[in-house]
């Protein structure tokens, strides 16, 4: 059975601090740098169809999320093109929801100065990116479709590209995207959020163990500034 994301993330700071002095220096490099809640977003994207036989797919709904899943943002964008599929049936985007709709370039603003300096979390979440015409830093990017740990934990293979629809059952215990009426992207933003938070402190410990150890900042004896090398060039001749 897997814990309650509320249970994790009450304990997120703990279970790195409680490390043995002298413990793992993955394990402490995950602790200084495991960024803070507010840092956190999770985003979800809903897409219609224009263009040539509405082969292409423009952004119609945005919601982001906090890392308690609050909505800090969901609005019903108009495309650039006209639509030609509204792919309700996913999608859950309607005629009329156009008609409150924003366009996108002013939503695109909206958005991405809400993803600035966030770590941003989302499932196959180069989809939404690519909707926003936007590539966001790979190190403040978290996938929930490319974390072997949650496949492991629901009895997925790891390497199986599982859905959320799939996730949430077996980690969440809850139904999402059912019925005909299309998926939420604010439901489907909130459970993205909470498999992340399940995994939060493992992921960010290999995160951390991936990247490259830091040297440390040469600390010269204050006793060699006397040396010669350590003056001006032009303080270093015999005329003086």
């Amino acid at each position: 059975p897997s814990a309650s994301p509320d249970s994790v993330a009450g304990h997120r700071s703990a279970r790195l601090c409680q490390q043995p002095r002298g413990g793992s220096p993955v394990a402490a490099r995950a602790a200084s740098s495991l960024p803070r809640p507010a840092k956190y977003v999770a985003i979800d994207c809903e897409m219609v169809g224009t263009g040539p036989r509405g082969k292409l797919s423009e952004l119609a709904r945005c919601t982001v999320v906090n890392y308690e899943g609050d909505v800090v943002y969901d609005k019903y964008v108009r495309p650039e093109l006209p639509i030609v599929d509204y792919r309700t049936r996913w999608s859950g985007v309607t005629k009329r929801h156009m008609k409150s709709a924003i366009p996108f370039r002013a939503a695109q603003a909206e958005i991405l100065k809400i993803l600035k300096d966030k770590i941003v979390v989302g499932h196959a979440i180069h989809n939404d990116f690519q909707a926003l015409k936007y590539f966001h830093p790979k190190d403040r990017t978290r996938d929930t479709s490319r974390i072997p740990l949650l496949n492991q934990k629901a009895g997925i293979p790891v390497k199986a590209n599982a859905s959320l629809k799939s996730l949430a059952k077996h980690l969440l215990h809850k139904k999402i995207q059912v019925g005909c009426k299309g998926h939420s992207s604010v439901e489907d933003a909130q459970t993205t959020m909470e498999l992340y938070r399940l995994v939060e402190v493992e992921w960010e410990e290999e995160l951390a163990s991936s990247l490259p150890p830091r040297s440390p900042s040469p600390v010269a004896d204050s006793a060699q500034y006397m040396d010669d090398q350590y003056w001006p060039a032009d303080l270093n001749t015999d005329d003086l």
